[in-house]
């Protein structure tokens, strides 16, 4: 009988050999020698070599003092680290350049180690640095730098590999190697997503390098690095790839954002241009707008008017149309009217630890209805149970391992068209009257795994049966079919609270704004979508009101 993950002090270590097995499985094909030959030689290492080398791995940076390295389940470091040393995936005395040095030693040391240079007290360990610089250019063992420290370093030499089999493993650089072990530990529950060659995000070596080339300029960008060069490096990179090349337009926007805020207008315009993502082309119409460019501007505008992405990018161009008119000296077109939206004002005293959402729950509840609080969390948790086999396709560069709890490019803008067959399948359960019985098998052969559209903590059996009972199958579709349209978009800004009425097998959606909010432009288009379809919804604007008032 194997121990629990948290009576085992190598969970860890059992997690990485399971990601090492995962990636000879799934990628064996892909692998260079050096990978190949990794994976082979970890096995055979002693387990404490092993396990200290996993923990470096998890561990930030690469330089690491043998006396910070204290884990009771290895034992003395300085033993452990031999066979690592012996394999050339541990250096055992790095050189050390002053940066890295001043990194590794406290301030107490350093005054040691440089005290010919009569280090203050107060001296800060940044000014240090900077004053002793020009003084120490080369880099040079620990022993070499103060000879009276009891102290070793160990230079990690595989970091480079591990973060290649660490994408390979999660499909993206900015997850870490700890992610995995809450899954272990039963916290997470998983769906069992079938894998296949041809399932694969990265189905060839050269996307390795591709990602790892994106991830770079990404990286560079959040540091602060010259926006022409990344610019030219992001559109120099040429990939095949779908899941890629969608990587690539979203790190094009991202530059044309930064080139933006540093108001590059020709930079902005060059990168916008050739990124697909979605909101590039509304940048662009912007870009030109603040660069002068009104025609241009225009032009731009009036494709988009045709042929809009999404709800949102229709949103923003309504916005900008007037603008540009004037501009130009146009007459300005009557802008569509908003539709007219039920409001109701009500006053509520403020109770302590109840939110005003709550309040008008609780204000509205009337004898034959029931008012639940549910924001998002319905309409989502419908949608994710009805189309449950569509969203967890095994499609390639949607899962990457056996532990993701939304397929990787649930926010990409062909997420719905990659899977059209699917979800239209499933869609079609509302037409010929399967879709209660599915949601609810679904509800119970599914539930507690991890979703990103089903809410458990808020989808009571009680509640989810009373919806099925209120809310009218046409209204699930219209509302189903908005959220496909743009997933990042519309599965936020619903409704807080929904009222129904059993009896009349109807219902109510409420928006509540408390003292001094304002409706965000997400929550107006789905009361725009709702009001346009016939769907009942209301706005309900709060003001406090004082208990000595009610009383009187």
């Amino acid at each position: 009988m194997s121990l629990s993950p948290l009576d085992n002090p190598f969970y860890y270590l059992e997690n990485f050999r399971q990601v090492l097995s995962w990636i000879g499985q799934r990628y064996g094909d892909l692998l260079i020698d050096e990978e190949r030959s990794f994976i082979k030689t970890f096995a055979r290492l002693p387990q404490s070599a092993q396990a200290l080398l996993v923990r470096m791995v998890m561990r930030k940076g690469t330089h690491f003092r043998a006396s910070k390295l204290d884990y009771a389940e290895i034992g003395d470091a300085r033993l452990a680290v031999a066979p690592l040393i012996e394999c050339g995936w541990v250096d055992g005395q790095p050189p050390l350049d002053l940066t890295a040095l001043f990194g590794l030693l406290r301030k107490d040391e350093l005054a040691q180690c440089f005290k010919v240079h009569r280090v203050k007290g107060a001296e800060k360990k940044a000014d240090l640095l900077q004053r002793l610089l020009p003084d120490y250019r080369g880099a040079q063992p620990l022993a070499q730098w103060f000879s009276g420290l009891d102290e070793s370093i160990f230079a990690l030499q595989v970091m480079p590999l591990c973060d290649r089999l660490r994408l390979l493993y999660f499909g993206n650089l900015y997850q870490e190697w700890s992610e995995f072990v809450l899954s272990d530990l039963g916290i997470y529950r998983y769906e069992k997503v079938e894998f296949s060659v041809e399932s694969r995000g990265i189905s060839q070596r050269a996307d390795i390098d591709t990602c790892l080339h994106l991830h770079s300029c990404r990286q560079a960008l959040d540091e602060g690095g010259e926006l022409q060069a990344l610019a030219d490096q992001a559109l120099a990179i040429s990939t095949d790839n779908p899941w890629l090349a969608m990587r690539r337009a979203k790190l094009l926007f991202q530059i044309g954002y930064q080139a933006e805020r540093e108001q590059d207008w020709p930079l902005a315009l060059s990168v916008y241009v050739q990124s697909s993502y979605p909101g590039a082309r509304v940048r662009r119409i912007r870009v030109l707008e603040r660069a002068g460019q009104f025609v241009e501007a225009m032009a731009l505008l009036n494709i988009a008017e045709a042929a809009p992405q999404n709800d949102e990018e229709t949103q923003h161009l309504m916005r900008i149309a007037p603008r540009l008119q004037r501009k130009l000296g146009q007459g300005s077109t009557k802008r569509k009217a908003a539709r007219v939206v039920t409001r109701l004002d009500l006053s509520v005293v403020p109770l302590p630890d109840c939110s005003v959402e709550q309040l008008i729950g609780q204000h509205l509840a009337e004898a034959g209805s029931e008012v639940h609080y549910v924001e998002n969390a319905l309409i989502n948790s419908l949608f994710g149970l009805l189309c449950w086999p569509a969203i967890f396709a095994p499609l390639p560069g949607a899962f990457f391992h056996p532990f993701h709890s939304a397929p990787s490019d649930l926010y990409s803008p062909d997420f719905y068209q990659r899977r059209a067959g699917a979800f239209d399948g499933c869609l079609a359960a509302l037409a010929d009257g399967r879709y209660q019985a599915l949601i609810r098998q679904n509800y119970v052969d599914k539930f507690g795994l991890q979703s990103p559209f089903v809410f458990w903590g808020a989808l009571t059996p009680e509640l989810l049966e009373t919806a099925l009972h209120c809310l009218p199958v046409q209204h699930l579709e219209r509302w189903f079919r908005r959220l496909l349209q743009d997933i990042k978009a519309n599965r936020t800004g619903m409704p807080d609270l929904i009222q129904f009425y059993p009896e009349q097998r109807s219902y109510r959606m409420i928006e509540v704004k408390g003292p001094g909010d304002r409706l965000q432009d997400n929550q107006l288009r789905w009361l725009d979508f709702c009001a346009e379809h016939g769907m009942p919804v209301v706005v309900c604007y709060v003001q406090w009101a004082e208990e000595s008032a009610l009383a009187g």
